[in-house]
C-alpha cells in the first residue's frame, strides 16, 4: 500500500514544463463549479480503487488525482499493463462497466515515440491516457488489456508536451496541403483514450490543448463521445480539433454504453465552434445490419437539420466501418452480449491478422466497398456540405 501522497517526494510541477502561455490566456482551474465536480460526472467516475506506480504517485499530478478521489484505496504496481487483479482476472469481464466506474490505473509513458499516420492525422501522439470509463463495445484500445479496461492516467505530462515542442519544431511549416489538413501537421493526441472524459480526471487535456494554441504550425485532434462542458474554457484559439464520434441513435444505445447520447454529441458542436474549436465528425464505426442505410439517411437529416451555419462552413468527416476482434467478443459475450448480435457477423467477415498476433474481423472486401460507396452517397443526399476526408 502507498502511502498518503502528501507524505510522498514530488516531481517539478507539470506547469514548470508547459511552453510559456501567451498574455491573457484563459485556463479553467478546477473549481466546485466545474462540471467534473457535477453528480453527472461522479455517475461517470466514482474512483474507489487506485493502482498506481511508485514514480506515477508520487509526482505532483499523481498526488493531484489521489487527492481528488479521497475514498480510493491505493494499491502500489510495478507496472500499468501488468496488473494480474485486474487486467488478467476473467471474473472482470461480467464486471465490464463497474471496473470502469470504480478503478483508476496510474502509470508513467515510458515511450514517446511518434508515428506517422496520413488518415485522421499525420501523427499519432504519445497520449496522456489508454483506457476509457466509457464501454463502447467496439473499442479497440481493450484487445491488448485482457478482461478489464479502466483509465490508465500518464502523469509526466510534462515531458509529453516537452517531446511534441520538439517534434513540432522539427518539421516546420507543412509544406503542402493534404486531406489531414491544408496548412498544419495534425497530431492525434488521444488515439487510446477519450480526452474529453480525461479531463474529468485531471488537467493534462487543459495542458495540451494550451501547448497546442501557442504552436502555429500544429494543430491537436482527438475523437470523443462524451461532451464534457468544462472544454469550452480551454481556449484553444483554432489549434484543436475536436471530432464527435456519430452513430445512429439506435445503434448508440445497443453499443456506446456510457457516452453521451448522439443528440447531445451534435448539439454541442455549435458551442465547441463558438469556444474557438474546430469540430469535425467521425462517423463511426459503420454497423452494417438490417435497416442501417435508412438509419444513417435519418442521422444525416438531423445534422443538415440542426447544426449551424458556422459549424457546416468548417465541418469535415472520416468514416470508419467496424472492425472487430475475436478476443472482445468472447469478453463481451460475458456483460453484453446482445451488442454481439450485430458486431459479430460471420457471414459478412473475414478474418485478419493484426500487427500484435490477435485476430481481428472486418466486412469482406467486397461488401465493405459497396458500404462506404452507399455511405457517401447518403451524404451527398442528405449532407453535401459535408466533407469526407477519408473513409475506410
Amino acid at each position: 500500500m502507498l502511502h498518503h501522497p502528501d507524505q510522498a517526494d514530488g516531481l517539478f510541477p507539470v506547469d514548470d514544463l508547459l511552453p510559456p502561455a501567451p498574455s491573457g490566456a484563459a485556463r479553467r482551474p478546477a473549481s466546485a463549479t466545474a462540471f467534473r465536480d457535477s453528480p453527472a460526472a461522479a455517475r461517470m467516475l466514482d474512483v474507489r480503487e487506485i493502482h498506481a506506480e511508485p514514480e506515477a504517485a508520487a509526482s505532483d499530478r499523481g498526488r493531484e488525482i489521489i487527492a481528488r478521489f479521497p475514498r480510493a484505496r491505493v494499491t502500489e504496481v510495478a507496472s500499468h499493463w501488468r496488473i494480474p487483479q485486474l487486467h488478467g482476472d476473467e471474473g472482470n469481464a461480467a464486471r465490464w462497466v463497474r471496473v470502469k466506474t470504480e478503478t483508476l490505473v496510474l502509470g508513467v509513458k515510458k515511450t514517446l515515440s511518434l508515428r506517422p499516420n496520413g488518415r485522421s492525422a499525420d501523427w499519432i501522439a504519445p497520449g496522456p491516457s489508454n483506457g476509457c470509463a466509457m464501454a463502447c463495445a467496439y473499442c479497440y484500445v481493450p484487445r491488448r488489456k485482457g478482461h478489464a479496461n479502466p483509465i490508465t492516467v500518464f502523469t509526466n505530462t510534462g515531458e509529453i508536451v516537452g517531446r511534441l515542442a520538439r517534434h513540432v519544431a522539427a518539421q516546420g511549416p507543412k509544406r503542402a496541403p493534404n486531406q489531414c489538413d491544408p496548412a498544419a501537421w495534425v497530431y492525434d493526441i488521444g488515439e487510446n483514450g477519450d480526452c474529453s472524459v480525461d479531463a474529468l480526471v485531471c488537467d493534462s487535456t487543459a495542458e495540451l490543448v494550451a501547448a497546442f494554441r501557442q504552436w502555429p504550425t500544429a494543430k491537436a485532434s482527438f475523437a470523443t463521445k462524451f461532451v464534457n462542458p468544462d472544454l469550452l474554457a480551454y481556449d484553444p484559439r483554432g489549434r484543436t480539433r475536436i471530432r464527435f464520434s456519430l452513430m445512429p441513435a439506435a445503434d448508440s444505445r445497443l453499443l456506446d454504453i456510457r457516452t453521451s447520447p448522439v443528440a447531445e454529441r451534435i448539439a454541442a458542436a455549435g458551442d465547441f465552434v463558438e469556444a474557438g474549436y474546430e469540430v469535425h465528425f467521425n462517423l463511426s464505426p459503420v454497423v452494417v445490419r438490417p435497416g442501417w442505410e435508412a438509419a444513417w439517411a435519418e442521422l444525416l437529416r438531423e445534422l443538415d437539420d440542426v447544426l449551424p451555419g458556422a459549424v457546416k462552413e468548417q465541418a469535415a468527416a472520416e468514416v470508419i466501418m467496424l472492425t472487430h476482434n475475436r478476443d472482445l467478443h468472447e469478453v463481451n459475450l460475458e456483460w453484453h452480449p446482445r451488442a454481439e448480435e450485430v458486431l459479430w457477423r460471420p457471414d459478412l467477415q473475414e478474418a485478419k491478422r493484426s500487427e500484435n498476433g490477435s485476430w481481428n474481423v472486418r466486412y469482406r472486401a467486397g461488401a465493405k466497398r459497396a458500404a462506404l460507396e452507399r455511405l457517401r452517397g447518403l451524404v451527398a443526399a442528405h449532407a453535401p456540405w459535408l466533407e469526407i476526408r477519408y473513409a475506410f
